[in-house]
């Protein structure tokens, strides 16, 4: 065969070969997978989409080498429902974490469905080792613990959130753990944790036929604002017009991608990238009242605005996703667990609501509309204990940002910002979307949200 003849043929079986569909992957080993989950990270503060004061390079490398998504949404704006559904593909008050896990049980409002099979433990059919490592917000004591919830190892914190970074107390109690036993490591929790993220690489690279999945949940950039001083400095250097929380907020979250460069660069040195899927994603939007960015999107955490609910995300895996591509399809971050099944070679249960995102993988379209549900409950006097509800579809949505105020309703096709209600001229649209939301309340009442007594 003569060299111009097989032009055509070499140069399809090269591309071939240097990105791979996902099918042709799991021919060869299952990909190893690292899911990074952020605190409170709100969408502009990350210099993916947009100009930010936040410098944030390494994740900017990690969208250059994979897909970005620009319109993903978190499951709830706030921390434990938005964590239940990612690690069970269903919506928070299915598994029974309509609201956040805290402390003291007078203020929780969820308790982890203890019977439901989580990523992990759904992972454990194809052989992967499974770790925990970071913030866990989903239960403090037994059955909730992440060794029973599949993880055959932990190294973190239990709780909601660290009174500070340095000391890693709540409420003067200690949650850090390695696996069930009290740990009390000194540092910044944020280089705690991509230390013991180093360290579970370079153990697992020493047993390269078994896969790996690892849960890394940082506290940052979640208040309290504490970067080292260094990282301070260097902001306030760079941008002294810079108020001191926004500078603080600037220097929390390059901080933190910082430290995600280090465990990227550990990735390479180990030879581990080609194979490993990178998801870095956040658990709800930034807190305005603590100086985080939502830009564009109206609003920030706890509120079912777009602002409190769009996240950054992106997935990397060199050997099975074309480099520096982008999508716009608007899905919910629990979409992580049907698609993670789906590369592992595993059935994905029929009883989920997330949907895989494979497809796009692929450079396929994905099946729409699909309805995107909201909820969390909460307590105090503006809550009451009751739960708030929001719902997107087809392009519109409804929603309400405490129980006792009117429902609103967008058209996000052609007002993205919400800046125009309108509850009061399309009363048909508000029935319809009344009703689906109410579909939704009537399923997640089967589950309780409280502990339920022992049996005697």
């Amino acid at each position: 065969m003569q060299l111009k003849s097989m032009l055509p043929w070499l140069s399809c079986w090269l591309i071939g070969y240097i990105i791979q569909t996902p099918a042709e992957c799991l021919a060869d080993q299952p990909p190893n997978i690292i899911l990074i989950l952020a605190d409170d990270h709100g969408y502009g503060d990350v210099s993916l989409y947009q100009r930010s004061e936040c410098q944030t390079p390494h994740l900017e490398n990690l969208a250059q080498e994979g897909l970005l998504f620009t319109h993903m949404r978190s499951n709830c704006t706030v921390c434990s429902p938005s964590r239940a559904a990612i690690l069970t593909g269903c919506y928070p008050d299915r598994v029974g974490v309509p609201g956040v896990i805290r402390t003291n049980p007078e203020d929780s409002w969820g308790h982890f469905a203890p019977f439901l099979p989580t990523l992990p433990e759904q992972l454990k059919k194809k052989t992967y080792h499974t770790a925990a490592i970071g913030k866990w917000h989903l239960g403090l004591t037994s059955p909730n613990l992440p060794n029973e919830r599949g993880f055959d190892f932990f190294h973190g914190f239990l709780g909601d959130m660290m009174d500070s970074y340095t000391t890693h107390l709540r409420h003067q109690q200690n949650y850090m753990r390695h696996n069930t036993q009290p740990i009390d490591p000194s540092g910044h929790a944020t280089e705690i944790f991509a230390d013991w993220t180093i360290d579970y690489l370079e153990n697992r690279a020493k047993i390269p036929t078994q896969p790996f999945f690892l849960y890394l949940a940082f506290n940052a950039p979640h208040f309290p604002i504490e970067p080292p001083a260094e990282w301070l400095q260097k902001v306030k250097q760079r941008d002294p017009t810079l108020s001191d929380a926004r500078a603080r907020n600037v220097a929390l979250v390059e901080h933190l991608d910082h430290h995600i460069g280090r465990i990227t660069d550990k990735l390479n040195q180990l030879q581990l990238s080609d194979n490993t899927i990178v998801i870095f994603t956040s658990d709800n939007g930034g807190s305005l009242p603590h100086a985080q960015n939502n830009d564009p999107w109206r609003d920030g955490k706890q509120s079912h605005y777009d602002g409190g609910l769009k996240i950054p995300f992106v997935m990397r895996w060199p050997k099975g996703i074309s480099k520096a591509t982008r999508s716009d399809y608007q899905g919910l971050n629990f979409d992580i667990y049907p698609t993670l099944l789906e590369l592992a070679g595993i059935e994905i249960p029929n009883d989920i609501d997330a949907v895989s995102l494979v497809p796009l993988l692929r450079g396929e379209s994905m099946p729409a509309p699909r309805e995107l549900y909201f909820v969390r409950r909460e307590g105090g006097p503006k809550y009451a204990g009751k739960a708030y509800e929001a719902l997107i579809y087809d392009g519109w949505k409804l929603m309400q940002n405490d129980p006792f105020s009117p429902w609103e309703l967008y058209d996000l096709k052609n007002d993205p910002q919400e800046k125009s209600n309108l509850a009061e001229n399309q009363r048909q649209k508000m029935q319809d979307l009344s009703r689906r939301i109410q579909k939704h309340i009537q399923r997640a009442g089967n589950i309780p949200w409280q502990r339920l007594p022992a049996k005697d």
